[in-house]
């Protein structure tokens, strides 16, 4: 596995992506696009050697915190380290530019997204009701990195 930043011939196939991880509320073509294309948005992709996308990650930073956008891992390579990888590469990308506290925000039903970050440090701050479109809560997690 490689981890590499997000170039934008990689736009549709994270799009394609985010339809198939995120089947309630994918984000669009047009809002990856819009992403890229913010000086304080950094991509990343997380490729096989033949260079086959198998996930995607996304963070915003604005001064000394950040916002984790978006961390989606293909089914086929989901549970074998493609989602840690990509968290902490944001992570340690975050920290080098002076990043204090990331946040971020997950489906209270998503349990594997929670481990996940539970695992890697985040703890619960606290939870928006009815946040997303089909009603259900989020909760919103945060880490000092």
């Amino acid at each position: 596995m490689q981890i590499r930043g997000w170039k934008y011939r990689d736009i549709l196939r994270i799009s394609e992506m985010e339809k198939e991880c995120f089947p309630e509320e994918p984000w669009s073509f047009t809002m990856l696009v819009t992403c890229f294309e913010q000086e304080s948005f950094t991509g990343i992709v997380s490729t096989e050697e033949d260079g086959e996308i198998t996930g995607y990650a996304g963070i915003t930073i604005a001064a000394d915190e950040a916002d984790i956008q978006n961390i989606a891992v293909s089914e086929p390579y989901r549970n074998s380290g493609v989602g840690t990888a990509l968290l902490e590469n944001l992570l340690a990308k975050a920290k080098d530019k002076g990043v204090k506290k990331v946040f971020l925000e997950v489906r209270v039903s998503n349990s594997a997204a929670m481990s996940l970050y539970l695992k890697t440090g985040f703890v619960g701050v606290y939870a928006r009701t009815r946040y997303y479109t089909d009603g259900e809560d989020c909760l919103v997690m945060a880490k000092n990195i």
